[in-house]
């Protein structure tokens, strides 16, 4: 099982490590690709301080992730797993899981990212700030920009089993998959569900959404569940206690669409 999941926008502080060695990095087909958006993105924040913040979208309040960009081959290195924080993976909660259940999570969880395009969860990179939304100058929109590279890697990556998809709408623009590989991936919505005046009522609220996810993937973890397709992940889910819909796709080369539906926000 391969499991996509977003990036967090804060990330925590670089650690002690040694400086980012981007040759130990997972799926080294993407090393030309994360070469280019380094050189441009420490090229464009170490040359114009205003350009990069509008760049990057940043308020004058978050100036200080421009600097930080500027030192990303000299800083200190931390896990990518311990580098993004945020609603899902604090609710993932890497570090609490037991042996067995980490050693499932760096083989099977990858992290999409507008830098890196993407990297598994012990990888060492230092804090970074580049969503996948970000337009640079040269390279253009990054969603684009990834596709052709995320294309060459990910059929490898994710072999011939399941691919549960948690990605956020700006990072599945890097690579959709195709043809028989679509079949055996699932992609996840959260519902909240609730009554008003007697009738149910459904919503999407992305706090809520997050948690959700990060607390399913940590429940698959600590299970060591290795559901084969879709349709054995909606039973495993469902074993695991959690209301899941599942809607099969109507054509082949589709993915599965499933729907999680919780009663209570927390």
């Amino acid at each position: 099982m391969l499991v996509l999941l977003p990036p967090s926008e804060g990330k925590a502080a670089s650690g002690r490590g040694a400086p980012l060695k981007p040759e130990s990095l997972s799926l080294p087909g993407l090393a030309g690709a994360r070469a280019a958006v380094l050189d441009e993105l420490v090229g464009l924040c170490a040359a114009d301080q205003e350009k990069a913040r509008e760049v990057l979208g940043l308020s004058e309040g978050l100036r200080g992730e421009i600097a930080k960009n500027v030192e990303l081959r000299t800083a200190g290195t931390r896990p990518a797993g311990e580098i993004y924080t945020g609603v899902l993976y604090d609710a993932l909660d890497l570090a609490s899981l037991d042996a067995a259940a980490k050693r499932r999570a760096g083989t099977s969880l990858l992290v999409f990212s507008g830098l890196w395009g993407a990297v598994r969860v012990g990888d060492r990179i230092p804090s970074y700030r580049c969503s996948m939304g970000v337009k640079l100058p040269g390279l253009g929109a990054l969603g684009a920009y990834w596709r052709d590279p995320m294309a060459r890697v990910m059929p490898e990556a994710a072999g011939d089993g399941l691919v549960l998809d948690l990605r956020s709408s700006a990072y599945t623009a890097a690579w959709k998959p195709k043809g028989e590989l679509a079949e055996r991936t699932a992609s996840v919505r959260v519902l909240h569900s609730q009554l008003v005046d007697g009738v149910e009522k459904r919503s999407v609220v992305s706090h809520f959404n997050k948690a959700t996810k990060g607390r399913m993937v940590r429940d698959l973890l600590v299970s060591g569940a290795r559901p084969k397709g879709p349709a054995e992940l909606v039973e495993t889910l469902r074993g695991l206690g959690y209301v899941v819909e599942a809607e099969a796709p109507v054509r082949a080369g589709r993915p599965w669409s499933l729907d999680v539906v919780v009663t209570e926000i927390h």
